[in-house]
């Protein structure tokens, strides 16, 4: 029998009904903000409140490009550095690792590499390091796997060179573990799916990004430099299997988005406890991880007058 989850997660009407009780929020980029065609309706205004309020916004994102390049493309969306703190993104984390390569799977992974990207020609997860791009996986050290071109290619379109860096047991490292992205209105299979075809070859695979804790360590580091703790921040995601599980193994509450991945799930629901039930299912194939938190998109929004939840302050750990 499905226990309620009313007492567990609570519902929102939007942001500011949890805006008191947490200095930082960590917001997930694509199917949160926007949906990699337009800018969600409601967000820039929202991302404004929160900075009005010296709230330290991080945007984070399992983009397989630098940072810099997810800031212009957000620039294009309308937000802009007024609308939050930093942008985090996989792949700049990826890069800071083939840069050092000193430190875990990255340490002396080599220096020269095959490329899956979004677009044949996207090399700039490697722009400026001491890394060469080659085509043939006899020639490389590690495979690495920072986009897809779905869907315009299938994952069989990917098999034959997966197959051929598999023979030369190359390294790969996924600096985007999605499995599904959104594209507009479509899901399209994501990075984490081919690497998970790589390890189906027998492959070796290291997973950079949500819901992995060496992204969200990067962020509670930021964070901290700030003054500001895991229990004073929330992570805000679409995604179960990245951000509200990610959240939740580094002590982090969460907020889940109605409104993204999860959205056919939800879009049936007529009532409360027809939500509250879609969440135990969730919860059920996610560790029993239920988000604090549900909001229907990213926008200020007003308080529900008619939920009578106990209100959920921020944890006392500053660990």
């Amino acid at each position: 029998m499905l226990t309620n989850a009313i007492n567990k997660t609570r519902f929102c009407a939007g942001i500011s009904d949890i805006s008191d009780s947490y200095s930082g929020f960590i917001i997930d980029e694509l199917g949160v903000i926007h949906d990699g065609v337009k800018l969600f309706d409601g967000v820039a205004e929202c991302l404004m409140h929160l900075k009005e309020r010296k709230k330290h916004v991080i945007i984070l994102s399992n983009s397989g490009r630098r940072a810099k390049k997810n800031a212009e493309r957000l620039r294009g969306f309308g937000i802009t550095e007024e609308h939050y703190n930093d942008i985090i993104t996989s792949g700049e984390i990826t890069w800071q690792g083939l840069n050092d390569q000193n430190d875990g799977y990255f340490k002396e992974i080599g220096k020269k590499c095959v490329i899956i990207s979004r677009g044949e020609d996207d090399c700039s997860i490697v722009d400026g390091l001491d890394v060469e791009v080659v085509d043939d996986p006899k020639q490389a050290s590690f495979l690495l796997i920072a986009g897809t071109d779905a869907p315009h290619k299938t994952i069989e379109d990917y098999e034959p060179i997966l197959k051929q860096c598999a023979r030369y047991n190359l390294k790969a490292i996924c600096a985007n573990p999605d499995d599904i992205g959104v594209m507009g209105s479509v899901n399209v299979f994501g990075p984490g799916t081919l690497a998970a075809r790589y390890k189906d070859f027998g492959g070796i695979v290291e997973y950079i990004g949500k819901p992995h804790s060496m992204i969200f360590q990067y962020c509670i580091r930021l964070l901290q430099e700030q003054g500001v703790y895991p229990g004073q921040t929330v992570v805000i995601g679409d995604a179960m299997a990245h951000d509200i599980l990610g959240g939740s193994m580094v002590n982090i509450d969460t907020c889940l988005v109605k409104r993204g991945l999860h959205y056919s799930v939800f879009k049936t629901c007529e009532n409360p406890a027809e939500v509250d039930r879609m969440l135990n299912i969730l919860a059920r194939q996610y560790n029993n991880v239920h988000p604090n938190y549900l909001v229907e998109i990213l926008e200020w929004g007003k308080a529900l007058p008619d939920r009578k939840h106990k209100k959920r302050g921020p944890k006392s750990s500053k660990a």
